[in-house]
């Protein structure tokens, strides 16, 4: 079970990578013809504010991926003094917690994007829905939730510490 489990979180992760990747190649496509059209001819407008949009999918679609990959910065000086279990113990708990944190972010930002539909909201400068780019970042969180409830798993059920 756990082993299916971790195969759909890595399946998620690299699919929200691939994502964010081609979100970061729109970023930087954006950004680009903004600096030529801005030096020869105007500025493309909404640029800082599509960027935004663009930024925030990129940041919460690349969350899972770097916590599969142990990409987040750790700090272990204390507890590698402690046996094994207790090392553990504190990894699956600090993961725990973590998850419960990035699922309460994920259900508070789903909330907000239901909000903006329900209300209408448009963005300032372009006047257009951006909706879809909230509801992307809580999927993002989720998704890192997910990750974090399946690494506290194999954390506990593992004879090493991950």
């Amino acid at each position: 079970m756990i082993n299916a489990l971790d195969r759909l979180s890595e399946w998620i992760a690299t699919a929200l990578s691939l994502l964010a990747g081609l979100f970061l190649v729109g970023m930087m496509c954006l950004a680009c013809t903004n600096m030529v059209l801005r030096a020869v001819w105007v500025p493309v407008n909404g640029t800082f504010e599509m960027m935004g949009f663009m930024g925030a999918v990129v940041a919460a679609f690349s969350l899972a991926a770097a916590q599969r990959r142990k990409a987040h910065i750790a700090v272990g000086l204390l507890l590698a003094r402690f046996p094994e279990p207790v090392r553990r113990m504190a990894d699956a708990a600090t993961s725990l917690g973590s998850c419960a944190f990035f699922l309460l972010a994920g259900v508070e930002t789903w909330k907000w994007a239901r909000f903006l539909v329900d209300t209408g909201e448009l963005s300032e400068s372009l006047q257009i829905i951006y909706h879809p780019f909230v509801f992307a970042t809580s999927a993002g969180c989720f998704a890192l939730a997910f990750v974090l409830v399946v690494d506290t798993l194999k954390t506990l059920t593992a004879g090493k510490v991950l």
